[in-house]
C-alpha cells in the first residue's frame, strides 16, 4: 500500500506551460500602464502577467510583470524556468528570440504553429499540422484554467494600485494564494 502512494506522490516533471494574460489597470490615468491591442478585440489599458506553470501539476512556477504592449514572445523568457525540459506555448511565442531562451535553458520548445509549408494539394501536411497544434493544446488548456481562477476568484480582472511596481506587487501574491490551494487539492488527490 505504502509503495502505490509513494509512485503517486513522486512524479517526473513532464514539461512548463508559458502564457500570458492582461489585467487591467486600476484607471486609464495610471501613466505607466500601456494599451494592449488585439484585430478583433477590444484594446486593454493595463499590464500583462507571463506565468510558466507545471504542466502536470498546474503550480505556478515564475511570473514576471510587464506593461500591456509587451509582446509575448519577446518578454516570454521571464516565465521560464531553469530547467524547463518541454516548453508548451501558445502561437505568440512562435519567433526564434523565444525558442532560443528555452534551448539555452535545456528546454525543447513545443509552440503551436499557424501554418506549414505544403503544396496546395497536400493533405498529409495540413493533418499534421492540426496533430501537432491538437496535442499542445490538450496540454496548454490547464494554463487557461489558472488565469480564469485568477480572475474569478482571486480579483484579478482589475488592478487596484497604479504603477508597475504595485502591479507587480500584486500580481506576485495572487499566484502564491492559488498555488497554496491548488497544493492542497493535489494532497487531498495523492491521500485518497
Amino acid at each position: 500500500m505504502t509503495e502505490q502512494l509513494k509512485a503517486k506522490v513522486v512524479k517526473v516533471k513532464t514539461g512548463t506551460l508559458v502564457d500570458a494574460t492582461v489585467i487591467t489597470s486600476a484607471s486609464e490615468q495610471d501613466q505607466e500602464a500601456r494599451w494592449s491591442g488585439h484585430q478583433r478585440r477590444r484594446a486593454i489599458h493595463g499590464y500583462k502577467a507571463h506565468v510558466g506553470a507545471g504542466a502536470d501539476t498546474a503550480i505556478v512556477e515564475w511570473v514576471s510583470v510587464t506593461l500591456g504592449n509587451a509582446h509575448d514572445g519577446r518578454s516570454g523568457e521571464g516565465a521560464l524556468p531553469d530547467k524547463p525540459s518541454t516548453v508548451f506555448a501558445g502561437s505568440a511565442y512562435r519567433g526564434q528570440l523565444f525558442a532560443a531562451a528555452v534551448r539555452i535553458r535545456g528546454g525543447v520548445p513545443h509552440v503551436v504553429q499557424t501554418s506549414i509549408w505544403a503544396h496546395e494539394d497536400d493533405r498529409t501536411a495540413v493533418r499534421r499540422l492540426r496533430y501537432w497544434n491538437n496535442s499542445i493544446h490538450l496540454v496548454r488548456c490547464r494554463i487557461e484554467k489558472i488565469f480564469g481562477t485568477w480572475k474569478r476568484s482571486y480579483w484579478l480582472r482589475c488592478m487596484r494600485w497604479r504603477g508597475l511596481a504595485k502591479t507587480a506587487l500584486q500580481v506576485c501574491l495572487t499566484p502564491m494564494a492559488y498555488n497554496l490551494k491548488r497544493t492542497a487539492a493535489i494532497m487531498r488527490l495523492a491521500s485518497s
